[in-house]
């Protein structure tokens, strides 16, 4: 088992939250410490928002600032030392620190016993032979941390969630393999002035029972504009939850904050306009579209795509009921890569808790060349304006799942789209394009080839022309199909089937900007 320090947390405002009692008379007559809450969190965080901002990282040895990601990846924590490895079904191991991962996280456990640090040790870690004669010192401390859970076998524990880098976590449910990424906030993404990046500087990790099912864990965020204090309850299983509580603290006004954000990769898929890619596989993603549930009770769809240049779209909203970036492909002959498994990458879906206000869902998609880049960011993003020094609350459920269970919309769902040139005779009509929709589930299923369904088609930007629906004989499937003439500037397209005018299926939505 790793080795825990027995000292208290280094700020004096964590003092209240030590359960061992000072030495000498005068110790009997102080009153009680409280016990280790998400107050106390909160307390920190306001004490450090009202303070100038400093980072709280010592400095990292040149050698692993400058080693590559694959050295990087062969330094391994012991998995022996983790923490109460015999003890409870969950295990806690760590990150070292190295390669971007130079920022030092600060890990302390909760027990009944009191608040008490992890002490970093370079005995927990294996190095690669490259790194293996380095002296180290024993404050240099940890990069993140990862909770194991016999998630998968019951004699072997897998992670279930995983911090490492900025406020990056990973969270995986039964049969998943890493993809899609959550974060704790986003600052100014995408702004021209450059995005801020926090970062989790603390965490705690509460011991749990020997037979817990669930493990919370409360973390610190800092940057130069802002801090925040955060609780996550973990549940492991098929569908692993996360219950994210959060209450920030700005030290300035913000433009931009982002809440609840993900991040994916899509280079290309059935989903894309133009094939750009010489790839021996079909597919290459880790999420394929954004699915939204607005307030009001509509479900839309909006595939992914990998654009030419930057491409930001914000679906308003008021008080949405869920969001998330959504793997819905999950046949393997789609990418025919036994490595990489994208079809057991998970999706991730947000469902805000309480009352979240005016606002939108924002969608950055970023041209990529590779499937190493994480070009696909979703958030909400808040409309009442961020002030300093007004503090904001907010919290939600992250679920990670690989099949869609009751996360689907109750009606039909768009399984793919496709494009392609609009012929007049022997000449190729300029500018104008064939689209392609197909629609399944609900009740799509049970519907004859004569039923009289109907696609609703809306388009701005552009004209629509030659729609019909049809149903696919081989799969049950509904196709929609119609031609879009552009009349200027970017075209937003929605479509979605009726029959005697009940909707049939979920608004499928687009964003297309023509090429001059």
């Amino acid at each position: 088992m790793a080795s825990i320090a027995h000292r208290i947390p280094p700020l004096a405002a964590l003092s209240l939250i030590c359960l061992a009692c000072m030495p000498g008379p005068a110790a009997a007559q102080q009153p009680a410490p409280r016990p280790f809450s998400f107050a106390t969190v909160e307390h920190l965080a306001a004490l450090r928002a009202r303070q100038p901002y400093a980072a709280r990282s010592s400095a990292l040895p040149r050698t692993l600032r400058r080693i590559t990601y694959a050295q990087y990846r062969s330094i391994r924590f012991k998995p022996q030392d983790a923490l109460w490895h015999h003890d409870s079904m969950f295990d806690v191991q760590f990150y070292h620190r190295g390669f971007a991962f130079t920022h030092e996280v600060h890990i302390y456990t909760v027990s009944p016993a009191g608040v008490r640090a992890v002490q970093y040790q370079p005995s927990m870690f294996e190095f690669p032979p490259a790194l293996a004669r380095l002296r180290l010192s024993q404050n240099l401390g940890f990069a993140g941390v990862s909770v194991h859970y016999p998630l998968n076998s019951p004699n072997r524990r897998s992670a279930v969630i995983a911090f490492l880098g900025g406020t990056y976590f990973r969270v995986l449910g039964r049969n998943q393999v890493p993809g899609v990424t959550a974060r704790g906030l986003t600052i100014d993404t995408a702004a021209v002035s450059g995005e801020e990046f926090p970062y989790f500087t603390d965490f705690w990790l509460v011991r749990p029972a020997p037979q817990a099912r669930t493990m919370t864990i409360y973390a610190l965020l800092q940057s130069p504009s802002i801090t925040g204090a955060y609780r996550f309850v973990l549940t492991a299983g098929t569908v692993t939850r996360v219950t994210v509580s959060a209450v920030l603290y700005p030290r300035r006004n913000i433009t931009q904050l982002g809440i609840a954000p993900l991040t994916s990769m899509f280079l290309y898929g059935v989903n894309s306009a133009r094939r750009r890619f010489d790839n021996w596989r079909p597919q290459v993603h880790d999420s394929d579209g954004l699915l939204m549930h607005t307030g009001t009770g509509e479900w839309l769809w909006r595939p992914l795509q990998n654009p030419l240049r930057l491409e930001v779209n914000r679906f308003m909203d008021h008080d949405p009921r869920g969001f998330g970036l959504i793997q819905r492909d999950r046949n393997f002959a789609d990418y025919q890569d036994p490595a990489a498994r994208f079809e057991q990458r998970p999706s991730y879906w947000i469902q805000p808790l309480g009352h979240w206000g005016y606002g939108g869902v924002e969608l950055v998609e970023i041209p990529a060349t590779e499937d190493i880049d994480y070009n696909v960011d979703a958030y909400w993003v808040p409309s009442a304006p961020v002030h300093a020094g007004q503090p904001l609350a907010f919290s939600y459920v992250l679920s990670a799942y690989l099949h869609s269970g009751d996360r689907w919309p109750p009606g039909g769902k768009a399984v793919a789209t496709r494009f392609g040139p609009v012929l007049r005779g022997t000449s190729q009509a300029h500018g104008w394009r064939q689209t392609l929709i197909d629609f399944s589930g609900g009740d799509l299923g049970g519907l004859r080839a004569d039923q009289p369904v109907r696609a609703v088609v809306t388009a701005t930007g552009a004209a629509i022309s030659e729609v019909s629906v049809q149903r696919v004989p081989e799969d049950s499937d509904w196709r929609a199909r119609f031609t879009v003439h552009p009349t200027g500037g970017p075209i937003d397209l929605h479509c979605y089937l009726e029959l005697d005018g009940a909707a049939l299926t979920e608004t499928w939505t687009y964003q297309w900007t023509p090429r001059s």
